[in-house]
């Protein structure tokens, strides 16, 4: 990035005039200004209000986000026509990354608001140059008189400071998606010729890497070629890959070198991993250079420590000018993403026992992990987890100390660790593993508690001893059966890699994958351990395979030669050896691979953070340990964790029982739910068909805008492109039914319909339905029913694909809800039922106040339960079933199940109001009870593909009738049109619920009824919902409420009617 030298009285300083430096964290101005255009104050606020938006677009092609953005109303100083112009550009640079792709990405919503931002500051530096450096010079002259005296300035932006951008994103988040819809976003603003489109990476791995995915995103990209031009590219516009390490200032002798004059013109430059350039001054130079005269990309894990390290004010205050989001790793954890983590650091030098006691720990919880992943993996199948691999990093390869008067490398003391292992001399490995289990290794915190005392809990259930865990651990992790000792063979041609395997044994268990393989033989030789080498001619490439689903390497060794550059979802346990601070940066790359996790459903997040039960290990594989010996970097690690808001002490978790209303439970209420022991998926075969009563809607058209004057004013409002249209039988012929029906096989196992079977024939025969209608609505564009090229016939096949997924999806969901209709009973409801969940409250260690305050409100019992409280919140309903009823509150206190939401808690105390006032009234002869409903795996839902589960259970009771009334507050700026969506339909197909649930159970006088409360403002809803057109009365009878209480309009009046009145 260009340095200017700064002479402005504004520099940094505090009130005595000695400089200052002021972490990255606080000079993120590029990011305040554009968070203060959408309304926020603080980062954290944007990434909370807006964490909860659902992914992808609506029926109308707008991202839920753009609804959430648009509902703040008067808060927004965009415009909507603007926010919905870069909605629209959004959408298609994501439709083009996904045309060659098998498996479309959708956006997280942080990857959407760092596009949105990058859109809105292209948009203005394209087109508003002078306005947006006038606007962002104000943002920071009032950001300055703000700040209290001695407090530093931030420095006016000047027009070279507008010629880079910077993306803060942790290592799992999506950097490399956001740089491929930068690429396409620079050409859609940009309006001059490009001479070089460059990517600079930090090494040939990581290139190779970029080319394969810019491939996948239909972006054009190829490796340097000196000897070719940007201009004289066949294809415009190519990204061409090079190593930062090749860049020199002037081209001498031979060898890969470039020099940087070889690039002069108009540059767009991508630069992955800026913390690199951030660590050497010739590297940045060359940087600065090519992105002169053009325009810069950066993206980074981890410019905070790197410039943290650097302590280089200025280059910090330049970064604060050019990062335009931040998603580093305290966000991306806090909202559920990634694994959880574990460390464990032997500072102090330590003998070579007590170092293999740690590895083996190390081992032991790595078999542990493989143990639950091998032991129940169809529960773990919707989870997406990885066989586990252990990864062992040292600071260096060949010897570079002494110990005990003999040359050590890394490597070399893990691999002699394995050895020892496999040979147990003296049963020292099964002893070593029975303290383990026992946490009584001598390893001791700063408290004197064994640091193994509360680990290996799923090894001490299952009741192994020692010798049988070391005898599965021999099986199952290091491929033999009697042990013997380690062997270490050269794989020839295969530079780099040594295989480990044990003495007899004919599979691999392990790899060592390093740089100068015969100089670390020599070691092996001259250490006299016992180690065995040997050469193989004939295997391949042990590394190329590691992620193989039947490759047999449990564990991968190495120095930090893949500490970048490599990639798998196997990393489940890290070991490091003599880490020093110089590789910080490294290491939290390291540390942001391990922590990556697919999730259920590719969430990409742990279970923990996802509603619903879940099975009862899972949090054992989605757990990162790491383990580190003589790791100088990690109490910096760890200091660093905790300064982004993790909490490293863990949280201290304080159990809640309930109290449940006995004489409530007496009353005969009822709930319906399908038997514990019945089940659709196991007990029903579904074989797809055409079904005449099934009708699907998809929209593929482009959307515009018009703006209307008239009596009213200036009205915006949507206008449709494309219209109805029909797939002709002759277009049937470009459509590729084979991957067609491949993606809906896949498609319907990820949803969990796996009792579902489909004929490839019956596809075609969906979409040629005719009689008596069509069995879709589509809306498009005419290229699209009937192409004219073969890039036209790929939207052809996708709206294909979109119906039938649609349609698949709906044929089930009514074959399931039929079966649960013919299924589902009345049951008496008792303290039994799931919904009757005792809390468990977690607060950080640290909060030791909080912690008190709380555990003295548990303590003395009676307030908790008979009032509504401050230090932990919660709500005092007398007529709820069970007491207390807990509200969120921020971060500091978590629980399970959540607390309350503001639109619950809203609810609760209406009600609450409305029973004080009515009970001599309306109410003098009606009971009222209501009960806080579950998610998925304890509530009651309906249904369970359709995954609704209301957030209330509300019964009116007046004597032997019951109304049992399901009711779920949330936000309707993104609902589907009224006729699609299920949930706001659902009052409608209750009334034949319960009438048939009547005739199987004999139980007569239920009412089943439900009803959505709308957290959208009916002001804000009215023009937006379904055609624009519904008045309060309309949404009334579609049992879709606001929550406004007024003598013309009480939504709580209006839930309780039929009882009431």
């Amino acid at each position: 990035m260009a340095r200017q030298r700064r002479t402005s009285p504004e520099n940094s300083s505090n009130s005595s005039g000695t400089a200052q430096y002021v972490k990255l964290e606080q000079r993120l101005v590029l990011l305040a200004w554009l968070n203060d255009l959408l309304g926020y104050k603080q980062n954290r606020d944007l990434l909370a209000d807006l964490r909860n938006a659902a992914e992808g677009f609506d029926s109308t092609g707008r991202s839920y986000v753009y609804h959430q953005l648009i509902a703040r109303g008067d808060k927004e100083k965009l415009s909507a026509a603007d926010l919905a112009r870069y909605d629209d550009n959004i959408r298609e640079h994501l439709r083009a990354i996904n045309a060659r792709r098998p498996e479309p990405v959708t956006l997280r919503y942080f990857q959407y608001l760092a596009a949105l931002y990058t859109e809105i500051f292209l948009d203005r530096y394209f087109h508003q140059r002078r306005e947006l450096l006038r606007s962002l010079n104000k943002f920071v002259v009032g950001r300055n008189a703000t700040k209290l005296a001695g407090e530093p300035r931030e420095t006016k932006f000047t027009e070279s400071d507008l010629k880079k951008l910077a993306f803060w994103m942790a290592t799992g988040s999506g950097k490399t998606l956001i740089m491929h819809i930068n690429y396409r976003q620079f050409l859609h603003y940009n309006n001059l010729p490009l001479d070089n489109v460059l990517l600079i990476t930090p090494k040939g791995e990581l290139s190779q890497q970029h080319i394969e995915e810019m491939t996948a995103s239909n972006i054009p990209c190829r490796w340097f070629d000196l000897n070719e031009s940007g201009l004289g590219m066949a294809e415009q516009n190519t990204v061409r890959v090079i190593e930062i390490t090749k860049l020199v200032e002037e081209k001498r002798g031979g060898g890969v070198s470039v020099p940087v004059e070889s690039f002069e013109g108009n540059n767009l430059i991508f630069v992955d991993e800026g913390h690199k350039g951030v660590g050497g001054d010739a590297w940045r130079k060359f940087r600065d250079a090519l992105g002169q005269t053009g325009f810069t990309f950066e993206y980074s894990a981890t410019f905070g420590q790197a410039l943290t390290a650097a302590r280089d004010d200025e280059l910090t205050a330049e970064y604060g000018k050019a990062i335009i989001f931040d998603y580093s790793y305290r966000y991306f954890h806090g909202d559920g993403y990634g694994k959880d983590f574990r460390i464990l650091n032997l500072q102090e030098e330590t003998t070579e026992e007590k170092t293999e006691i740690l590895f083996l720990g190390n081992l032991l919880s790595f078999y542990e992990q493989q143990r639950v992943f091998r032991e129940h993996q169809e529960q773990l199948r919707p989870y997406n987890l990885e066989k586990p691999l252990w990864v062992f990093v040292g600071s260096s390869v060949n010897a570079v100390y002494t110990e005990d008067k003999e040359k050590r490398s890394d490597v070399l003391t893990v691999t002699r660790f394995l050895h020892h292992l496999l040979e147990n001399k003296r049963g020292w490995a099964v002893r070593a593993i029975k303290k383990l289990l026992e946490g009584k290794t001598g390893l001791v915190d700063a408290d004197g508690r064994d640091v193994f005392e509360d680990k290996f809990q799923y090894l001490r259930a299952a009741k192994a001893d020692a010798d049988a865990t070391y005898q599965d651990i021999l099986a199952t992790v290091l491929h033999t059966v009697s042990g013997g000792g380690l062997h270490l063979c050269d794989l020839r041609g295969r530079p780099g890699e040594l295989g480990l395997k044990a003495s007899g044994a004919e599979e691999y268990f392990g790899l060592i994958y390093i740089g100068d393989t015969s100089t670390f033989k020599t070691l092996v030789e001259e250490d006299g351990s016992g180690i065995v080498l040997e050469e193989d001619v004939v295997s391949d490439s042990l590394f190329d395979r590691i992620n193989d689903p039947d490759t047999s390497i449990e564990i991968l060794i190495g120095a930090k030669k893949f500490m970048e550059g490599w990639n798998s979802w196997r990393v489940s346990n890290m070991g490091l050896l003599n880490i020093g601070r110089r590789e910080g940066s490294e290491i939290i790359q390291l540390f942001g691979r391990g922590v990556r996790l697919r999730g259920k459903d590719f969430t990409l997040k742990r279970s923990s953070a996802l509603d619903g039960s879940h099975p009862q290990h899972v949090q054992i594989l989605e757990t990162l340990n790491i383990f580190a010996v003589r790791a100088n970097y990690m109490s910096q690690f760890r200091e660093y964790l905790e300064k982004e808001g993790i909490e490293m002490q863990g949280d201290v978790e304080l159990p809640l029982l309930i109290r449940a209303n006995d004489d409530f439970l007496v009353r005969g209420l009822v709930v319906p739910r399908v038997p514990d022991a019945r089940s659709f998926v196991d007990e029903t075969d579904v074989l797809l068909d055409v079904g005449p009563d099934i009708r699907v809607r998809v929209d593929m058209s482009l959307k515009l805008q018009m703006l209307e004057s008239g009596t009213e004013g200036l009205t915006t409002r949507a206008v449709r492109a494309g219209r109805n249209r029909p797939i002709p039988d002759e277009s049937l012929a470009f459509v590729d039914w084979e991957n067609v029906y491949i993606d809906l096989l896949e498609y319907k196992e990820r949803k969990g319909m796996r009792n579902l079977a489909i004929r490839p024939d019956v596809l075609r025969e969906i979409i040629s339905h005719k009689e008596p209608t069509r069995l879709y609505n589509l809306v498009a564009d005419e290229a699209v029913v009937a192409p004219m090229s073969f890039a036209e016939t790929a939207l052809l096949n996708e709206a294909v694909l979109t119906i039938l997924r649609k349609y698949v999806e709906k044929f089930y969901r009514n074959q399931q809800e039929r079966w649960d209709s013919e299924n589902m009973v009345y049951q008496a409801l008792s303290r039994d039922d799931a919904n009757f969940q005792d809390y468990t409250i977690k607060v950080a260690r640290s909060e030791s106040e909080l912690i008190s305050a709380i555990q003295n409100l548990i303590d003395e019992a009676d307030s908790i339960y008979k009032q509504d409280l401050r230090d932990l919140p919660t709500i005092h309903f007398d007529r709820h079933l069970y007491q207390p009823l807990l509200i969120e509150r921020g971060d500091k206190i978590r629980s399970e199940p959540p607390g309350l939401k503001d639109s619950e808690r809203r609810f609760v105390e209406d009600l609450r109001a409305f029973c004080r006032v009515e009970k001599d009234k309306s109410l003098v002869d009606v009971e009222v009870f209501l009960l806080r409903n579950l998610s998925r795996g304890k509530g009651i839902g309906f249904f369970e593909k359709r995954g609704f589960y209301p957030d209330f259970i509300l019964w009116v009771k007046r004597g032997n009738t019951q109304r049992i009334v399901f009711v779920e507050p949330h936000g309707m700026l993104h609902a589907e049109a009224y006729q699609y969506d299920d949930k706001a339909r659902l009052h409608e197909s209750l009334p034949h619920l319960a009438a048939a649930m009547c005739k199987r159970t004999r139980i007569k006088d239920i009412v089943l009824d439900s009803f959505i409360v709308s957290d959208t403002p009916f002001e804000d809803l009215r023009t937006r919902y379904d055609d624009g057109s519904w008045d309060r009365q309309k949404f009334t009878q579609a049992h879709i409420v606001f929550p406004e209480r007024s003598a013309q309009y009480d939504y709580i009046a209006i839930i309780m009617r039929q009882q009431t009145t």
